[in-house]
């Protein structure tokens, strides 16, 4: 099968350079980022101190810099915060203007993988001839059952864990400290673990965002996004099973394969 390419136009950059940058950053993500290589793609967060979801985050190495693929309509924010923290280290912020690209179902030419899952396909920086749109690799994504953090996840609402970073390799355990650490780590160690985003399935179209999804009379969970036939929702995991509706129509939670593949 040929590989689709799209631009994701929901998509914007941030390039961090100066020779703090790697520190600076490394500080205040959920990734390692002192040991970020040449050309290579890590997926990662900002969070806020009681460790609630704020930026979703791929991280490119390029250079010294580090280059932020971040949601379009979050790089203003992201770049004031970033310059908040900032204080005295050596290091500039500014949106780079470059277009982010997806390929799928594989890494086409020129394109580096996916670093949440193989499934995905690649990812890229820079203008590459597209033979489709994001719609496309929306529901691509939505097949492979991965959220889009930025579209749903409520601002500073989402611990990571339930937005699956933790099995998405967004989350570094073991690099030390960074903004929110406490609180994500704790999750992780307790497995104080009650909700995550998971794909539901029915037939039809698409419910309303915060559409109910019941277990019986039970609340076993939220619509976030998606589309006819398939939804991201948020899900109690001690509810997913037995006979869920929304909307009064028959649903099921789908357990992606990389889920588990990272569970066992």
């Amino acid at each position: 099968m040929t590989d689709r390419i799209a631009r994701l136009n929901s998509r914007a950059l941030i390039r961090v350079a100066g020779p703090d940058a790697r520190p600076f950053l490394h500080n205040l993500l959920t990734q390692d980022v002192e040991t970020l290589g040449e050309g290579e793609v890590r997926f990662g967060a900002m969070l806020s101190p009681p460790g609630r979801l704020l930026f979703d985050l791929f991280l490119w190495g390029e250079g010294e810099a580090v280059i932020l693929d971040v949601a379009a309509d979050r790089r203003a924010a992201l770049i004031q915060r970033l310059t908040m923290y900032r204080l005295r280290a050596q290091v500039e912020v500014a949106a780079d203007d470059r277009p982010v690209m997806a390929s799928w179902p594989g890494v086409a030419d020129g394109f580096v993988p996916d670093p949440r899952t193989a499934a995905l396909g690649g990812r890229a920086i820079g203008e590459r001839p597209a033979d489709a749109v994001e719609a496309d690799y929306d529901s691509h994504r939505l097949s492979v059952g991965v959220p889009d953090p930025a579209a749903d996840a409520g601002s500073d609402k989402t611990y990571p864990i339930e937005a699956n970073f933790d099995l998405l390799n967004g989350i570094d355990f073991h690099k030390g400290c960074f903004v929110g650490q406490e609180t994500t780590s704790r999750m992780k160690r307790r497995g104080e673990i009650k909700k995550r985003m998971l794909p539901v399935t029915f037939e039809g179209p698409a419910p309303s965002p915060g559409a109910e999804i019941l277990n019986g009379e039970l609340r076993a969970g939220e619509v976030l996004t998606g589309q006819n036939g398939v939804v991201m929702a948020l899900v109690r995991l001690d509810r997913i099973d037995g006979a869920l509706t929304i909307e009064g129509r028959t649903a099921q939670v789908v357990r992606p394969v990389w889920m588990i593949e990272t569970s066992n």
